[in-house]
């Protein structure tokens, strides 16, 4: 696959010094840094910052973006980042559709693309329907451009570490499918990275200024939860946590596709099915609530296809249930807002390999 081989290799790019250099110099934008300003806001040496900036210079990822007026002797000269030299592709995998985006190294989309997917059909045609999506989109890279990776987002329970699914709800057939490393494979050695849809989105959030500690409430298809803990995405030991959906608010209530009965996504999906708008968001503000009382987070942000349908009914019937409880307790209010864009968690998707470049939770 064009890019896969030249440009930017992904693993020199994942140090430490070159990720702080990296991240200043996209902050900085199109007019640039110099390099004493770069070493004097790393700590490092101004020797290590000219190793390294002639090495992102070499690969494309760096040039001069002019001279500035110095205090004192010749002028400095400034560097920026290229955006167009690194891209990663993002793709959502949903029950029913594919959504996938070329982005470039400033997250900004150059590409997309929208199809349906039966997650059911085998593991042999989801991957030849996204192995084409992600050459038609490497197709699109501009003259020079490298393909950093691919990262897929689609619903767990997942290894994140591994790339590799776990018992995904309604489709018992991936249990223990190694995910990254076939699609990797099939993409020609293009490196792969792979987490929940919801985690996806919750990173996208954080490295476009999300601050502090949230909770990104998805429900779509199914339901799941982003979680955000003092700025870095909160996955867990073993990279489970955010599985929302299946906490039991209801004994003995209706069946779960997970197996179990009274799940908060089993009511959720029933009460939209019955077009009681109203009584889902309530469910949803439920379990937002209990999320609330454990974590003691600052936001809760909700979004997926559902929510979009009815965007001021959601945010309305989860806030009710916050406020309520927060005049219960004493404490203060809890943020609700609605997280819009069909792209979302394909967008998030292309972070998941962008990102750890500058040095941010991938």
């Amino acid at each position: 696959m064009r890019g896969a081989g030249g440009g930017a290799n992904l693993l020199a790019l994942r140090s430490h010094n070159t990720a702080l250099v990296l991240d200043l110099l996209r902050t900085a934008g199109p007019e640039g840094i110099s390099r004493l300003e770069l070493a004097e806001r790393t700590g490092l040496t101004p020797q290590a910052v000219s190793k390294i900036t002639a090495r992102l210079r070499e690969q494309g990822l760096a040039a001069e973006a002019g001279r500035r007026a110095s205090t004192g002797g010749k002028p400095r000269t400034v560097l920026r980042l290229v955006p167009e030299a690194g891209h990663a592709v993002g793709v959502h995998l949903d029950r029913d559709e594919l959504r996938a985006v070329l982005a470039d190294l400033d997250g900004t989309v150059v590409a997309r693309r929208h199809a349906p997917l039966d997650l059911g059909a085998g593991a042999e045609a989801v991957l030849t329907r996204v192995a084409a999506v992600v050459e038609e989109l490497e197709a699109e890279l501009p003259a020079g451009g490298s393909l950093l990776g691919a990262g897929a987002a689609l619903p767990g329970p997942l290894d994140h570490r591994r790339g590799v699914l776990h018992r995904v709800t309604g489709f018992p057939e991936w249990d223990g499918f190694p995910l990254r490393d076939a699609l990797s494979a099939r993409l020609g050695g293009v490196p792969v990275v792979v987490d929940k849809d919801t985690n996806a989105v919750a990173l996208g959030l954080a490295v476009g200024g999300e601050g502090g500690s949230f909770a990104y409430l998805h429900l779509g298809t199914g339901l799941g939860a982003g979680l955000v803990i003092g700025g870095s995405v909160h996955r867990g030991p073993r990279t489970g946590a955010g599985e929302f959906g299946h906490q039991v608010v209801q004994l003995d209530g209706p069946p779960c596709g997970c197996g179990d009965r009274g799940c908060v996504e089993a009511l959720c999906l029933a009460a939209v099915a019955r077009g009681e708008t109203a009584e889902a968001a309530r469910v949803l503000g439920t379990g937002a609530a209990n999320l609330v009382g454990l974590l003691d987070i600052d936001r809760v942000l909700v979004g997926g296809r559902t929510v979009e349908g009815a965007p001021e009914v959601f945010v309305s019937g989860v806030r009710g249930v916050l406020e309520a409880r927060a005049r219960r307790t004493g404490e203060g209010d809890v943020g609700v807002a609605v997280v819009s864009g069909e792209g979302r968690v394909a967008e998030g998707a292309a972070q998941l390999v962008l990102a750890p470049v500058f040095g941010q939770d991938g």
